[in-house]
């Protein structure tokens, strides 16, 4: 399991790069911290991360990552992850990804936090 601290969700979200294993299972821990570095408190928050070949690919060639928020939400961890059979699926290449957060306030407005974004290697497999 490969891990990624964040921090200061008031700026740009991060970037960072991957490569995945095809036919593998991936799980990406994203270790969230608030603007202090104290662990960021995701109660109420919901998360989702998706990845495609590129910026204007169609939905058909979108992946969505299973996207949990950990116990207890106060440790501000999400772990993100896909399993074998969906890595078995990739073509071998270049894929962009990102990863939200969002939490619906006081007024009943959906606020949404992009968190990750970057690029995504997948390599061959020969088993």
């Amino acid at each position: 399991m490969s891990s990624y601290l964040a921090s200061d969700w008031s700026k740009m979200a991060e970037y960072e790069k991957f490569t995945i294993d095809k036919g593998s299972d991936i799980a990406i821990q994203l270790d969230l911290t608030d603007a202090s570095g104290n662990p960021k408190n995701l109660t109420n928050y919901s998360a989702a991360a998706k990845m495609k070949r590129n910026y204007n690919s169609t939905d058909s060639d979108t992946l969505s990552f299973a996207a949990a928020i950990n116990t207890p939400e106060t440790d501000g961890i999400l772990t993100l992850s896909l399993t074998n059979a969906q890595t078995d699926t990739l073509k071998v290449g270049n894929y962009v990804y990102d990863a939200e957060i969002s939490f619906v306030d006081s007024n009943g407005s959906t606020v949404v936090e992009r968190i990750l974004e970057g690029k995504i290697r997948v390599s061959p497999s020969v088993t």
